[in-house]
């Protein structure tokens, strides 16, 4: 019965050991198979990588003269004595004759409109003196007539009527919202325009836009910084915005 036994387990041995290696091949198997796929997908994030880093970053600018389209003018004035009374009916009259000044010019009654009243005082020499100011403004889209309107001004002067420092008329211009899209396309081709150049002169192409950063608009005067007594602006604006484009280069 014992030799028998020992038959049967030498008969074993052979069976279970090509089950080892079949297991172990299976395995040693996997393992190549993902060394394989593990190589090819870090091969490829590379060759993702090293296409991303190939890139451009340029910036475009759109420019664009404008025509203010609102101007605004406040007039101060004042009047000092040592009666309020005498100084608020001085300030009136004044008042009166800036309205009969803007009538005169042809601007709509609801076009001025009055800003406020200030009263002081100062004491000199024991005497109490009053300082009666007031303002008024005139908001219209007519710009020619407040262009004339400024330029006749002298004509307050010779009515008695002195204004303040600080009382110059400036122009705004309100339609930006409406060129912003257009402008914003101008500066993104002015930045492609630039890109393509840098990509010519390195033998690449340019691809997809990247990122895109828009700066912000600008509105300036077209011709530089008017000034001078009575001028507080120019209705010849320009409007300016720079893009930063970063480009795919292929």
């Amino acid at each position: 019965m014992s030799d028998e036994t020992e038959i049967d387990d030498t008969s074993a041995t052979p069976r279970q050991g090509d089950a080892t290696l079949k297991r172990w091949l299976a395995s040693a198997g996997i393992v190549a198979i993902g060394l394989v796929l593990g190589g090819f997908v870090l091969g490829d994030g590379l060759v993702r990588m090293k296409a991303a880093e190939r890139s451009v970053t340029v910036r475009g600018l759109a420019e664009r003269e404008v025509t203010a389209d609102l101007a605004t003018w406040t007039l101060s004035f004042a009047s000092t004595a040592t009666s309020l009374q005498t100084a608020q009916a001085s300030t009136d009259r004044d008042a009166t004759a800036v309205r009969e000044f803007f009538e005169g010019l042809g601007f709509p009654e609801n076009e001025l409109t009055p800003a406020g009243v200030n009263v002081s005082n100062y004491t000199d020499d024991g005497i109490v003196f009053y300082t009666v100011r007031q303002r008024i403004v005139l908001r219209t889209k007519d710009i020619e007539r407040a262009q004339r309107a400024v330029r006749s001004q002298a004509e307050l002067v010779r009515r008695g009527v002195v204004l303040e420092d600080g009382s110059g008329i400036s122009y705004t211009f309100t339609g930006l919202n409406a060129i912003k899209p257009e402008m914003v396309a101008e500066a993104t081709r002015d930045a492609r325009a630039a890109a393509e150049q840098f990509a010519q002169d390195s033998g690449a192409d340019v691809g997809s836009i990247r990122k895109a950063t828009q700066g912000y608009f600008s509105i300036g005067a077209r011709d530089g910084e008017a000034g001078g007594w009575g001028i507080g602006d120019t209705p010849f604006k320009k409007v300016r915005v720079v893009t930063t484009v970063d480009f795919a280069l292929d």
